[in-house]
């Protein structure tokens, strides 16, 4: 930024007793605003604030910019007016010179360090702006300066939300019908024709769907016809599922309607979310030239009962028309039907009802409000493949075959998603997947994600991991969006953004994987509270009964454990509560016949330290007592070491005295709460003994 020059500093005087700061800025704000330079500068030498706002935020130099004054721009500069200030919507100075399209006050802010691509609340650069308003030699300027010629409108979290923000400048002049403007932008500097906007609308249904107003119609045929020649995806929607061909119908223009179907890319049955066909638009809109070129290339004439439509217009010409091309009157009796998805009910039923061509047996929308997921590849779409609710991918032919093959090795896999029926059509391959209702992240995010049994659904993850290695591929990306829930609470593992690779022996893509679901355990162990990339050990309930086994588990899964994977899952974070207990149990079955059996648990140059070296004062002293000195057998004194407390346990355990049962309850919720740590501390310590690891392989019975 230019340093201020010594002026900017002096201090203003003091109003006057009579005239308040607010009096003096609303007078300076109203000087600028008439361009009188001898009225601000007297304000100015009376105290008036070069930066006070007036209504909605704006500030003097912002007035100035808007009137065109380049001297009282360059003299409020120079009086330290900030460049920088802000109106109540996050417009600046610059934004405005944008708008006015003054090349040399553009030049003159930028030189006082104003950021080319600086946007205001709305999203909205400079450069948009000039393109909004047709202003060409700002637009050439600001491209010329580094101006993003495709930057999206950013907007905040909530508006995005609401599909709201994403378009470019060349949308902005195509939707005010600047064509050569928009010649400038595609031609000049490259704009990219097929960006769409976070409604997924392009730049061609920008510029069609003003065109229904009189003064827009010319301008937008033009650019509608310029964008197809330079390769625009005529196939695009705009947020009511409108096509470019019935956006052009509507507009009742016959040139941008045979340019379109010239282009032999577009489904002339395509239907908006009414159900409204271009040949239905046409007939409502009682065009006969539209209507009868489209029953000529082929459009369907059985839906949609467009005599009756015709019949309401009194146009017996357009009767006549849809007889000779086989319509018929057809009443319709609606069917009631009702969804198994909760989640997608309302959407499902919709679709349900409104007419869409179909895709062999295949009913599909490709649009906004029937997308149930994002990928770096496209969207997930609701459909309805012969009856059946379904996921539906579209992906071109070539890309869509490789993807099929890879889900039909996934056929025989549990918790793999997997293919459910497939249609091509028009060069594209539809891939229809059994409907899932919410992905993992968006379960913990809701207030019923806290239904979820934790420990089941990374049973079911693991599983997923596994299957997937086991065909030969890395996942590369576990997140927790690209596991899905059924309504039957199964989870299964999908990869839409084709981040897999092949593991060739590449152990390190394994290993990735491993540390990733690491991470994935500590997401789900605490409820989706934390990003994935945030949360930590340190987020883990340390009262859980399961959170020495959880620690241990992460721990593993980080370190690249040799057992792997399938030696994981046997984890005894796994184990049920009395799979644990019986462990501890059948230990000292195992050992108590060995000579050295204590030294099977060093308390000295121990990988872990027993954690309770003082177990006898832990154990209510009355059953110690009642234990230690039995109503039949010989009294004995239990040692604190760990082989002592297996003993205790299984004898407990084996030889039941009810007086115990009424001091502690359940042997298993007892023992399993007062040393937590036991498990987990007895299996690691077996498991990394070379001669007695396999006391160590048990395998909890409900997995």
């Amino acid at each position: 930024m230019t340093e201020p020059t010594a002026h900017n500093h002096q201090k203003p005087s003091t109003p006057s007793s009579m005239e308040t700061a607010e009096d003096l800025a609303l007078k300076l704000n109203a000087a600028v605003r008439d361009s009188n330079i001898k009225d601000v500068l007297e304000l100015l030498e009376k105290g008036a604030d070069v930066n006070s706002k007036a209504e909605s935020g704006w500030t003097p130099l912002q007035s100035a910019v808007q009137a065109d004054d380049e001297d009282l721009v360059r003299l409020l500069l120079d009086k330290g007016a900030c460049p920088h200030a802000r109106k109540d919507n996050g417009g600046t100075a610059f934004t405005e010179a944008a708008i006015v399209g003054n090349v040399n006050m553009l030049k003159l802010l930028l030189d006082h360090g104003l950021n080319i691509n600086d946007h205001d609340d709305n999203g909205f650069t400079a450069f948009m702006e000039a393109a909004w308003y047709g202003k060409e030699e700002a637009l050439k300027f600001l491209y010329s300066k580094g101006a993003d010629v495709n930057l999206r409108r950013v907007v905040s979290e909530e508006k995005a939300k609401l599909h709201k923000g994403g378009a470019t400048a060349l949308m902005d002049a195509c939707k005010e019908g600047h064509l050569s403007a928009v010649k400038i932008l595609v031609e000049e500097m490259g704009a990219d024709v097929n960006i769409c906007d976070n409604k997924d609308r392009n730049a061609l249904i920008h510029a069609l769907e003003k065109g229904c107003v009189k003064e827009k119609y010319k301008s937008a045929v033009s650019i509608g016809l310029f964008l197809m020649d330079h390769g625009v995806d005529v196939t695009s929607k705009d947020e009511c599922g409108k096509t470019a061909l019935i956006l052009a119908v509507e507009m009742r223009s016959l040139d941008l309607v045979k340019a379109l179907l010239e282009k032999g890319e577009i489904d002339i049955d395509d239907a908006d979310e009414e159900g409204n066909t271009a040949l239905m638009v046409a007939v409502e809109k009682n065009d006969e030239s539209i209507a009868e070129l489209l029953c000529e290339k082929g459009a369907r004439t059985t839906v949609g009962n467009l005599i009756a439509v015709a019949n309401r217009n009194r146009a017996n010409n357009m009767v006549r028309l849809l007889r000779k091309h086989h319509a018929k009157f057809v009443p319709e009796t609606p069917k009631d039907w009702e969804p198994n998805s909760k989640r997608w009910r309302d959407q499902l039923k919709k679709l349900y009802q409104i007419y869409r061509p179909m895709v062999g047996k295949l009913k599909t929308f490709q649009y906004i409000q029937q997308r149930i997921q994002n990928t770096s590849q496209g969207g997930i779409y609701l459909g309805l493949y012969d009856g059946t609710e379904v996921a539906v991918r579209i992906r071109r032919s070539t890309e869509g075959d490789k993807e099929k093959s890879f889900f039909d090795q996934c056929a025989n896999c549990e918790r793999l998603l997997k293919l459910f029926q497939s249609e091509k059509a028009r060069g594209y391959m539809y891939l229809c997947f059994p409907l899932w209702e919410k992905n993992l992240e968006e379960h913990l995010q809701e207030p019923d994600g806290l239904q979820l049994d934790y420990k089941d659904a990374l049973r079911m993850i693991f599983q997923a991991v596994r299957e997937l290695h086991s065909l030969g591929f890395a996942h590369q990306d576990l997140h927790p969006s690209n596991f899905f829930i059924d309504l039957g609470g199964k989870i299964y593992l999908a990869d839409f953004d084709n981040k897999r690779k092949l593991i060739e022996g590449k152990k390190e893509l394994v290993n990735s994987d491993l540390e990733a679901l690491s991470r994935l355990v500590l997401y789900v162990l605490t409820g989706g509270r934390k990003p994935l990339q945030q949360v930590s050990t340190k987020d883990l309930a340390a009262d859980s009964p399961d959170y020495k086994e959880a620690l241990d588990l992460v721990s593993s899964l980080v370190s690249h454990d040799e057992r792997g994977l399938e030696g994981l899952s046997k984890h005894p974070y796994f184990w049920s509560k009395q799979s644990r207990f019986k462990f501890l149990k059948s230990i000292w079955n195992k050992i108590k016949d060995l000579h050295n059996r204590k030294a099977i648990f060093p308390a000295r140059k121990a990988t872990e330290r027993f954690p309770y070296p003082q177990w006898t004062k832990e154990i209510d002293p009355d059953v110690l007592i009642i234990m230690e000195n039995p109503r039949k057998g010989r009294s004995y004194e239990y040692s604190n070491d760990v082989t002592d407390l297996l003993r205790f346990i299984r004898n407990l355990d084996e030889h039941p005295d009810a007086s115990i049962s009424n001091i502690i309850g359940d042997h298993a919720e007892y023992f399993l709460k007062v040393f937590p740590a036991l498990t987990i501390y007895v299996y690691n310590t077996l498991r990394r003994n070379p001669k007695y690891s396999h006391f160590a392989d048990i395998q909890d019975p409900s997995l």
